[in-house]
């Protein structure tokens, strides 16, 4: 089978299109991986045929505050450069895996008359239960209802894509569409490619759908000179570990929250691991002997066992590899779906939910020290990461594809 394998984003959204793509390749597949520049040096080391995409800002999309104008015209390009590239490139396959980040791939699809899959990070098809997973308000709201929620969603996303999408389809003699937020989950399969022990479902979706687990890229190569040194920061005594990082993201007040952190951390004699991700985060704290930088790529299976709880920004890969690990963890979230992870971590009990980057005091201090000693979320995450660690979403999306069940 030729497939034509097409994501964006940063590492959550892109590093589990790499292993899968690896794998189907194992698989006897012809695999052609379209993803950001800013990855391709670690897909040219792993040996894909790959392509990048020519509309390639994603470290602008990651700042912490977006107006709706630089959203809009982020989308449009990103749309234009979608049909300009992917057309040909599909006409050479014989499926479509894209996420649904990927505004045209189901009109793309279409055209070609070609099967696709619609990938999705969290429940990205409308619902009357669950709330749009990209808004801040991810639990039942008396005014602000799941379905009202989708209608401003809906209504945002046609503005943003509707005209430009259709602007394409009539060049290449399709219809128009009237709703794209209806159009794509209709015209694909929408396989869930996050965990259903940590992600919710709504079983009254009128779509075609399947739910295959998370798909964690464990063998990436990685600097074993850091990550040694992390084994002996772990290991030179039995002290608790804070594991801290943002990931690709970036806040205004990253330094300031590290800077407290690590103040709370010394008070109570806990280590501090900081994950420094895009941003550099923790770079302005002074080193310190209970202070320790990971500043490569290291896999968070390596990383997070040997922690004591986590604290992130609550992207669906560290909030997966977090709740792997069987870890409590707190989420700071900052951007989309990060506080739809954080309320289902809150509500497994897996952690005390999302924490505010502005609070201060005696209020930060408390819920990191909950974090850390409360035995409710420790025996809540270990079973959270028992679950987890039986799910194997890297078969379960191979079998989905290759089973040809995608329209």
């Amino acid at each position: 089978m030729r497939i034509l394998l097409v994501t964006r984003g940063s590492q959550g959204d892109v590093y589990p299109y790499m292993r899968l793509a690896k794998e189907l390749k194992a698989r006897s597949h012809a695999v052609t991986l379209n993803l950001p520049k800013v990855f391709e040096n670690q897909a040219k080391a792993s040996g894909l045929k790959y392509t990048v995409q020519g509309q390639d800002d994603i470290s602008g999309m990651m700042e912490y505050e977006l107006c709706t104008k630089d959203l809009l015209e982020w989308t449009r390009r990103v749309i234009d450069n979608q049909f300009m590239e992917l057309i040909p490139q599909l006409r050479e396959h014989d499926i479509l895996v894209a996420s649904n980040t990927e505004f045209a791939a189901p009109s793309i699809a279409e055209y070609l008359k070609k099967p696709y899959l619609r990938t999705a990070y969290g429940p990205f098809i409308p619902s009357r239960v669950i709330p749009p997973p990209v808004f801040p308000w991810p639990v039942p709201h008396p005014v602000f209802r799941p379905a009202l929620l989708w209608a401003i969603l809906n209504s945002s996303l046609n503005m943003m894509t509707k005209k430009l999408l259709n602007t394409h389809r009539a060049a290449l003699g399709m219809p128009p569409i009237r709703d794209q937020a209806k159009h794509a989950p209709e015209k694909s399969f929408n396989y869930l490619m996050y965990s259903p022990s940590l992600g919710s479902v709504d079983p009254e979706w009128p779509y075609k759908w399947a739910i295959g687990g998370y798909i964690f890229d464990d063998d990436m190569p990685y600097n074993e000179n850091i990550y040694q040194n992390f084994i002996n920061f772990i290991e030179k005594d039995d002290r608790k570990v804070i594991f801290f990082t943002l990931g690709s993201c970036k806040s205004n007040n990253h330094e300031h929250f590290a800077k407290k952190l690590f103040n709370v951390c010394r008070k109570h004699g806990y280590k501090l691991v900081i994950g420094s991700g895009w941003s550099g985060l923790g770079f302005t704290l002074p080193r310190h002997e209970d202070l320790f930088f990971v500043d490569s790529v290291i896999p968070h299976k390596l990383i997070f066992p040997r922690c004591t709880a986590i604290i992130h920004h609550g992207g669906v890969g560290t909030t997966h590899s977090a709740a792997r690990s069987g870890k409590p963890q707190m989420i700071q979230p900052l951007f989309l779906d990060q506080w739809y992870w954080a309320e289902r971590v809150r509500e497994l009990g897996a952690g005390p939910g999302k924490i505010d980057m502005k609070k201060s005091g005696a209020g930060f201090e408390n819920k990191v020290l909950d974090l850390v000693n409360n035995g409710n979320y420790a025996w809540n995450a270990a079973a959270l990461g028992e679950k987890i660690r039986g799910e194997n979403g890297l078969e379960n999306a191979c079998r989905q594809i290759e089973s040809g069940a995608c329209q």
